[in-house]
């Protein structure tokens, strides 16, 4: 479910949406989703000041504590 979600929400953000990938890493308490992009939009990623990836980050904790987990967003370059 979150890795369907943080693939929803970038997709939207970056110019070359088939570059996206997400590679979900469970744990027993947390999942680890590290997210990969073309190197043009890792900035859109980010955000100013990592506002987007702040953003991004909550909407997927809040989205993990409904199913009673722990999410950690990771964005690779």
């Amino acid at each position: 479910m979150e890795k369907e979600l943080v693939e929803f929400m970038v997709r939207s953000l970056v110019d070359q949406p088939d570059e996206v990938s997400v590679n979900v890493i469970e744990g027993e308490k947390s999942t680890i989703l590290e997210l990969h992009v073309a190197d043009g939009d890792v900035g859109k990623v980010i955000g100013k000041q990592g506002r987007i990836a702040k953003a991004i980050r909550t909407i997927l904790s809040a989205s993990a504590t409904r199913d009673g987990k722990r999410a950690v967003l990771e964005i690779l370059d």
